[in-house]
């Protein structure tokens, strides 16, 4: 069994980054003729997925009027508290985060973590020792884990988070080959725009 087969889903798009090397919004900076946030929406959108929604502190300008917001949970700890959030909302089985700044990711790459997920079970990229917190998928069940972190008080990184999940059988991980790398991509600056789209100029668009 597989989550393609047996589970449900909850996919979010990750957006509620202040962008401060970037020095503006990701998620408007057009990369391949589109804006980011376009391109992440129409790419989850391919997997079919049950429900899709965008994490932000705040409802963005830019958000269709067809997708829900979902605030994060406070206290704010930045990326978990968006996914405690939603992990407290869904009504699915699993739920797939994407981060904005991921503008190479594909909808084969996301297909097969989710392929690789089971009931009660999720899926994490890892390239090497460093996992990919928003390029996973997390199943319901997680969502105790999340508050659970979230009001501890503690200091918890989305890193560290998951490798509890994983030490629970929670998540499994799925090592990224050396041809899957370039879907991970993070773009945190406009250099790292620039360097994407001449590494790749299949993206550059008339």
């Amino acid at each position: 069994m597989n989550g393609t087969e047996d589970g449900t889903l909850t996919v979010v798009l990750f957006v509620g980054g202040l962008s401060r090397r970037m020095g503006e919004d990701k998620a408007t900076l057009q990369f391949a003729g589109e804006p980011l946030w376009a391109r992440q929406v129409r790419l989850l959108r391919e997997l079919r997925p049950d429900v899709l929604w965008i994490s932000a502190r705040a409802r963005p300008e830019w958000c269709p009027r067809e997708i829900e917001v979902i605030a994060d949970q406070p206290p704010s700890r930045g990326p978990l508290s968006g996914l405690a959030a939603a992990l407290r909302k869904i009504q699915t089985s699993h739920l797939l985060a994407l981060a904005i700044d991921m503008p190479q990711m594909s909808a084969g790459m996301l297909e097969r973590l989710w392929s690789l997920a089971k009931p009660g079970c999720g899926v994490v990229s890892a390239r090497g020792d460093l996992l990919e917190p928003l390029c996973a998928i997390y199943p319901a069940e997680a969502a105790a884990n999340a508050a659970t972190a979230l009001s501890s008080g503690d200091d918890v990184s989305l890193q560290s988070f998951v490798h509890t999940l994983c030490r629970e059988n929670r998540m499994r991980v799925h090592p990224v080959s050396e041809s899957e790398q370039c879907f991970f991509q993070n773009v945190n600056t406009r250099r790292d725009l620039e360097a994407c789209l001449s590494a790749h100029p299949q993206f550059v668009r008339s």
